[in-house]
């Protein structure tokens, strides 16, 4: 039997996708001469701090869009203050480490205008050890160490709306409850999709609980729970549905392939370097987060838009 032939697809805003992709490498995206630059006074005792936080994020959203090490970003800074005819005050580059460690990072991304739909994954990012080709060359030379990031991206627009940055250790399905807090409780949601691993009892009351629908395939082999909650009656029908269709077939009838989407955006992440710089987990959940709010500046820029071709 031959094999169906696989689906083309076209992109439609050639020319629009074209002028955002050489926008994100404008300058005037990612520094505003307009911006707070100096801190407010806050009466605590003590002395005030010199810098906002919209300074030291602009200057660490320059560090990592760039790859650039701390004492290169501030003559980056000096440069474009000095061009933009400023007199504005550069931190130096003990400032931006100290400052990244407690700073809160603002993500900005687009309100949908419709309820949402998230997708949800998690990857690895390492810190420490040698690169994959050193390793598979002469063998690992000392321990890797990793970290893992959870990420929540809504379907409509390609924002990530949620992230947990967590120990290697730490599993998928306990973070699930803490993503989904992350979203106002204003806002709807339409649907979670994930993976089997968020097929737990706790993932599936999590997004009852928001007056979501579940699409998460049953595990294999997996039974089905005693109907004693809203959430197991709605994972047995999960069960019973795949159970009828077949699972390929339930997959495709119930849009999961749409999670593809977000293991893409994994890959975007991991654009920005294989490796975290930072060391400690404070820094590392900033730089962490400066990722995703350059990401999410990205898809505001513009996006391809695809269809397929009959």
């Amino acid at each position: 039997m031959p094999k169906p032939t696989p689906t083309r697809y076209r992109t439609t805003n050639w020319s629009t996708y074209n002028a955002s992709l050489r926008q994100r490498g404008s300058f005037s995206v990612w520094f505003d001469p307009d911006m707070v630059w100096h801190a407010e006074k806050s009466g605590k005792r003590g002395r005030p701090e010199t810098f906002s936080d919209a300074a030291i994020q602009t200057c660490l959203t320059l560090k990592v869009l760039f790859g650039l090490p701390l004492r290169q970003t501030v003559g980056l800074v000096e440069s474009l203050i000095r061009m933009a005819g400023l007199d504005w005050p550069v931190p130096d580059f003990s400032t931006l480490c100290r400052r990244q460690a407690r700073l809160a990072v603002q993500i900005p991304y687009r309100a949908p205008g419709q309820p949402l739909n998230l997708l949800i994954d998690s990857t690895g990012i390492k810190f420490r050890g040698d690169g994959e080709r050193l390793a598979r060359k002469h063998g690992a030379s000392r321990r890797r160490q990793w970290r893992k990031v959870h990420l929540a991206m809504d379907a409509g627009t390609e924002d990530v709306r949620a992230v947990e940055f967590t120990s290697s250790r730490q599993g998928d399905s306990p973070l699930l409850p803490e993503l989904l807090s992350q979203i106002p409780p204003d806002e709807p949601i339409d649907t979670v999709t994930a993976d089997g691993a968020y097929d737990t009892r706790r993932c599936h009351g999590a997004i009852i609980e928001r007056g979501a629908d579940a699409i998460i395939p049953i595990r294999r082999k997996g039974r089905a729970w005693k109907a004693d909650c809203p959430a197991a009656v709605a994972r047995n029908e999960i069960l019973r549905a795949t159970r009828h269709l077949g699972r390929a077939l339930w997959k495709k009838w119930a849009r999961y392939h749409v999670r593809s989407r977000v293991e893409a955006r994994m890959n975007c992440l991991k654009r920005f370097g294989e490796r975290i710089m930072s060391q400690d987990p404070e820094r590392q959940t900033a730089e962490i987060h400066i990722r995703i709010a350059i990401m999410n500046t990205f898809s505001a820029l513009g996006r391809a838009e695809i269809e397929a071709v009959a």
